[in-house]
């Protein structure tokens, strides 16, 4: 296996400058209709950045030890060349197409995922707010693993595509040339997907490619002025509380349950389910609305 390099710890340079280059962007062109930056918001992002990196070298331990024993039993093999590093970006940019989705649509998985969403700015520094439980997202890779491909090979991927989608976290480019716009994720796809409004909401999950998201019915273009944040937003910089609020939240509906039906509805459903009745005794519970639907009640 060759040594692959961790191209995310690399970028961290490029990732910062380009902050700075962007900031700078503002203050000589300022955009009307345009966010910007707002200090608190940055600094927040930035702060939940650094702590991914130390929180993601913990979560990484038990991963890789399932990784290696799924590796360590399945009778295939990928070898690392040339012409097979494409073929496993490919697969990666597919998977992490239903990771995406799926941290959409499960509210225990929302509450990860939620933190990238919690800004109401749209910026480069947006692109550094992760989140510090991303225990959530291994088993939708374990597909590549069981069909041998090296674990070490498929972090390498992850890493390739989370520095691909730091550049389209922003609004300073506007649409680009229509092939790659067909193809690829860009900013004016991703602006759709972090918008709290109606018909943006839960669309274009796409990592690299948005070629899944016109697959699957999940693309929708830009066309009105995207509102940025969540459809109830949080009014808090602090960063353990922008990690945890939502598992805060969960711990109160699940409290508050009348039913062991309805607490898993509270985690399993999607972010906005509610029970049809809430009242003492309740058992039914409401059918899942799709992901638009759900989206459209969240709470942070």
């Amino acid at each position: 296996m060759p040594n692959l390099p961790d191209v995310v710890l690399w970028s961290i340079p490029a990732f910062l400058l380009l902050t700075v280059v962007e900031i700078v962007s503002y203050r000589i062109h300022p955009d009307e209709d345009a966010e910007g930056y707002e200090t608190k918001d940055a600094a927040t992002s930035i702060g939940m950045g650094l702590g991914s990196l130390l929180f993601d070298a913990f979560w990484k331990i038990p991963i890789v030890a399932i990784y290696a024993a799924i590796y360590e039993f399945t009778p295939f093999r990928v070898p690392v060349l040339w012409w097979t590093i494409p073929l496993m970006l490919l697969a990666q940019d597919f998977f992490y197409y239903w990771s995406h989705r799926g941290h959409h649509v499960i509210r225990i998985l929302w509450a990860c995922h939620v933190v990238h969403h919690s800004s109401r700015k749209f910026n480069l520094s947006t692109a550094l707010r992760q989140p510090w439980t991303s225990l959530t997202s291994w088993p939708f890779y374990v597909p590549m693993i069981a069909l041998g491909v090296h674990p070490a090979a498929v972090a390498f991927c992850s890493s390739v595509s989370l520095v691909y989608q730091f550049w389209i976290h922003t609004e300073r480019i506007g649409t680009l040339p229509r092939p790659v716009e067909f193809v690829f994720n860009t900013p004016s796809h991703h602006r759709v997907h972090h918008a709290s409004q109606g018909g943006y909401l839960d669309r274009n999950f796409g990592g690299i490619l948005i070629v899944w998201d016109r697959l699957f019915g999940s693309f929708t273009p830009e066309t009105e002025r995207p509102v940025y944040g969540l459809t109830k937003n949080i009014s808090t910089y602090n960063p353990l509380r922008v990690a945890t609020h939502e598992y805060v939240a969960i711990a109160r509906d699940l409290r508050a349950a009348a039913s062991w039906r309805e607490r898993a509805g509270r985690v399993l459903r999607g972010p906005g389910w509610q029970p049809k009745d809430t009242g003492p005794g309740a058992a039914d519970t409401a059918p899942a609305a799709p992901a638009s639907a759900t989206a459209a009640e969240r709470a942070a």
